[in-house]
């Protein structure tokens, strides 16, 4: 795994990938990483101006790439029924599943269209609904990958089930670092699901360290602290294409193991190329995680 970089990415010449969040940061990384390797790969976003703009930068890099736009919005249950009733229909299989939008600290509470709190509902709850309506479809594929992102952040992260919603206190920091530690937790009980069910899914968590992306300047705003930070301190953060290395090795290496957490090696993983990640006792606790699993469903409208 020494410096894996995405030089390293096994070329192919099939294989379906669909990301959330893709039109910037990690997730366009991700996108323009694999397409590169031979994939085809949906972008994923709510905004079809700026997938139209994603994709054309891609195609300028790589003429030959195979990447398309589908709006989705991970706020609104809605949205992601229909992009996954939109697939169905469809009926392609799904190679890999990457879980990377996110929401990260908006400084006063906010909802989705459901009523939760935006960050929970955004960040794990959108994603478990989607997980769970495209499973028939990566079920299809003979070696199907979920790869679901977390954040150091989840370090801090308590599963708050008295107030999973922040109603009766919103600290913007500590309903973010539940929302990245849902992440972790579902992503390592979704291995433990398809090992008991025998859904032949791997399911891997990966965390991009401290990475220059707008998450912080389109979450806490672009003139707090965190935003300053990333303005004007950019040696505090790594490139975004650096910052997706753990989500590629988990996505695409041979050596990627179900149920493992990776993410960069260097700095208490806050940047460097791709390793297993330290994975906080809290996360560990398998009666809160399937607590956390049926829960999450029936808050999702969905069941695996």
């Amino acid at each position: 795994m020494k410096n894996w970089t995405i030089a390293d990415i096994p070329q192919r010449n099939s294989g379906l990938a669909i990301i959330t969040g893709s039109t910037e940061g990690i997730g366009y990384e991700d996108a323009l990483a694999l397409s590169s390797a031979g994939w085809n790969v949906i972008m994923m976003g709510r905004n079809h101006q700026k997938g139209a703009e994603s994709i054309a930068r891609i195609q300028q890099s790589n003429p030959k790439a195979n990447v398309s736009f589908e709006k989705i919005d991970l706020a609104d249950l809605s949205s992601i029924k229909s992009f996954a009733s939109r697939m169905m229909a469809n009926g392609q299989a799904i190679d890999l599943l990457i879980n990377n939008a996110g929401v990260m600290t908006p400084p006063k509470r906010l909802e989705t269209a459901d009523g939760f709190e935006l960050q929970f509902g955004t960040n794990h709850i959108g994603h478990v609904a989607l997980t769970a309506q495209l499973l028939p479809l990566l079920r299809q594929s003979s070696d199907a990958r979920v790869v679901t992102l977390s954040s150091v952040a989840n370090r801090e992260g308590t599963i708050n089930f008295n107030d999973l919603q922040s109603k009766s206190s919103y600290v913007p920091g500590k309903a973010y670092s539940q929302s990245k530690l849902a992440n972790l937790m579902f992503a390592l009980e979704l291995q433990r699901q398809s090992d008991k069910h025998g859904w032949g899914v791997t399911s891997i968590a990966a965390h991009p360290g401290v990475s220059r992306t707008n998450l912080l300047i389109t979450g806490a705003g672009r003139w707090s602290m965190a935003g300053m930070a990333r303005n004007f301190l950019p040696f505090l953060f790594q490139p975004a294409a650096q910052g997706a290395l753990p989500t590629l090795y988990a996505a695409t290496s041979r050596e990627a193991e179900g149920g493992v957490y990776y993410g960069p090696n260097k700095m208490m993983e806050t940047r460097g190329f791709p390793s297993v990640a330290k994975i906080p006792a809290q996360a560990e606790d398998v009666h809160v995680s399937l607590r956390l699993w049926e829960l999450s469903q029936e808050l999702a409208k969905v069941q695996f």
